[in-house]
């Protein structure tokens, strides 16, 4: 028909866990860039080296802190030493504190909402009021020492599929670049987030990898 033009949307990338200078710049290309302040992840780094890395980016990819549980303290610290775009809590902040958080330091928030099951998705209305995005990740594993995320684990997409969430979103656990096509197409997910499937062991980017999971899921 004249005058109608058919858009096609590209499929936003996060690459989390960046902590060194090639991953960095192999992830220039991606939507988000995401750092990991939180001491128990192989992949934690300190607010001053990630700013010092984050600064070989390009200004348009967003920088994201991703923190568990932070106090007050370590996010003054943080914000003053980092400066993200992007403040990602990955632990069990209740949407109180997810307010209380955005009240005081004035950035977009992300809450992570752990799912296994369609019951967990019942966490969308009591965080959507309060945050900027939402990103679903797998439930972590039930064993000693599994972290809150970078599992390497993935749940069922099409609980995702035609969900009202009301905020942008993101998909991550267990994405590769062979199979964030087919995540993509089940769950609706117009961004996606990954950390596990780009490395060659936990904390260890793959320069390659980074490069070829930006690639694929483009390529939706």
């Amino acid at each position: 028909m004249a005058g109608v033009t058919n858009v096609v949307m590209s499929v936003l990338v996060k690459i989390c866990g960046l902590n060194s200078p090639d991953a960095v710049r192999a992830a220039a290309e991606a939507d988000f860039a995401g750092f990991v302040f939180y001491p128990r992840s192989p992949r934690n780094v300190a607010p001053a080296v990630a700013a010092e890395l984050a600064a070989k980016l390009p200004r348009e990819v967003k920088r994201v802190a991703l923190t568990v549980d932070p106090d007050d303290a370590f996010l003054r610290h943080l914000l003053y030493e980092f400066r993200p775009d992007l403040v990602q809590l990955h632990g069990k902040e209740p949407p109180e504190r997810v307010a209380a958080i955005k009240r005081a330091f004035g950035l977009p928030v992300m809450k992570a909402i752990a799912v296994h099951g369609a019951d967990d998705l019942r966490a969308i209305e009591a965080y959507r009021d309060t945050v900027d995005w939402l990103l679903f990740d797998a439930k972590p594993p039930a064993r000693a020492g599994a972290l809150p995320g970078g599992n390497a684990v993935s749940f069922d997409w099409t609980l995702l599929a035609g969900k009202t969430v009301g905020r942008p979103w993101m998909l991550s656990g267990g994405l590769t670049a062979a199979n964030v096509a087919l995540a993509v197409r089940r769950s609706g997910a117009g961004t996606v987030d990954v950390s596990s499937g780009v490395e060659n062991r936990p904390g260890e980017k793959n320069t390659l990898k980074i490069k070829d999971f930006i690639k694929a899921a483009r390529a939706t």
